[in-house]
């Protein structure tokens, strides 16, 4: 093979290469465009279900008694409490996590975020139990009070 041959070669497989390379960008970048799409839905939807949530939570907190809400605020007081701690060990191990190299951040904040999902799946667990268990609380509340009209 002549030199000018392997030249020629080199620069066709280079030209080549560019090409796939600005391919690949686009791809990434498309991709990289849709993912924050997607966040900007999904933090959007959150944030509507949770101003339901709070609402449907008032409802509930308007119609109790005083002893309720009273132990239902320390809860709630309690639960921000621990919420705020998670917030703060989350944004120092952040802060450890950009001083890795970006590969190792990208496979630290992938992990987080699998971490918080689950704690989340958790939490989501213990919300249905408190419903079934305040479902069947009002049925007997409800029992209980048809009972005594009756009488």
């Amino acid at each position: 093979m002549k030199l000018s041959d392997m030249f020629s070669n080199l620069a066709r497989n280079a030209e080549e290469f560019e090409k796939r390379l600005a391919k690949w960008q686009e791809d990434m970048r498309e991709r990289g465009d849709d993912f924050a799409d997607n966040m900007r839905k999904w933090r959007d939807s959150a944030a509507e279900r949770q101003e339901e949530l709070n609402k449907q939570i008032q409802g509930y907190f308007d119609e109790a008694s005083d002893e309720v809400k009273a132990q239902w605020s320390q809860a709630k007081a309690d639960w921000d409490k621990s919420v705020e701690e998670t917030r703060s060990k989350a944004e120092d191990m952040r802060r450890k996590a950009e001083t890795m190299q970006a590969e190792e951040t990208a496979d630290w904040y992938e992990a987080y975020a699998a971490n918080m999902v689950a704690y989340a799946q958790q939490v989501q667990e213990e919300a249905s139990k408190a419903v079934a268990e305040a479902a069947e609380a009002r049925a007997k509340a409800d029992g209980a009070k048809g009972a005594a009209d009756t009488v």
